[in-house]
């Protein structure tokens, strides 16, 4: 299948994500704090409302970048030398600044899942970090000169997604032992941090190696 990345690609993708997605941030932190105040349909909808937005990053990724491919190979080039080094600084800030999760479970007026939905999806688009990691993560996975880049690039956004949401559900269903387990277990967290930030690290590690050559 021309869509499909090779079986490397694949899985080293999927660990990237798994890791990725037990790293808690903003969009972890709107979920479990929409869950302990307004219960789970509410923490859903709020999940529902980030993956949409995850699936509109990997369409303008995929957009995009298959268009700078054929402006400019080069370009395409700086981009992912550029992606690299971004790889290394978000491994660094993991490591030294840890993991953003501070959820609040104070209770305030009912919020209709639009407005879930759409808080979900403003986090989500609005996060320049997630601007960021997508336009320089995504294409560290396909080639400069693959006619199916464009294809491949949507197909691992949609993989993203697929892989992510079995981890972060069971997270919303079990949101308040999940959130007491965060704040009581800092050397979990701290070992999660160390985690992403290797992996990244050596994905940025791959890439400039592999350029070199």
């Amino acid at each position: 299948m021309s869509l499909l990345p090779d079986a490397t690609t694949l899985i080293q993708f999927a660990i990237a994500t798994v890791i990725l997605a037990i790293t808690p941030g903003p969009d972890m932190t709107l979920f479990v704090s929409r869950t302990l105040s307004q219960g789970r349909t509410t923490g859903f909808a709020s999940m529902a409302g980030a993956l949409c937005g995850t699936l509109i990053h990997t369409t303008l990724v995929a957009v995009g970048v298959s268009a700078l491919i054929v402006a400019s190979p080069m370009a395409f080039f700086v981009l992912k030398i550029f992606g690299a080094g971004y790889l290394v600084f978000l491994a660094w800030q993991a490591v030294s600044k840890g993991s953003a999760f501070s959820p609040e479970k104070k209770a305030g007026p009912r919020i209709s899942l639009f407005r879930s939905w759409a808080a979900g999806l403003g986090v989500n688009l609005l996060n320049p970090k997630i601007i960021m990691f997508f336009m320089t993560f995504l294409p560290q996975f396909v080639s400069a000169h693959d006619p199916n880049a464009p294809g491949k690039l949507f197909f691992l956004g949609v993989m993203f997604i697929v892989l992510s949401t079995p981890v972060v559900v069971p997270m919303v269903l079990a949101a308040e032992r999940f959130s007491a387990a965060m704040k009581a277990s800092p050397r979990v967290m701290r070992v999660v941090d160390y985690l992403f930030g290797g992996v990244f690290s050596a994905f940025a590690l791959k890439i400039l190696t592999a350029q070199a050559k």
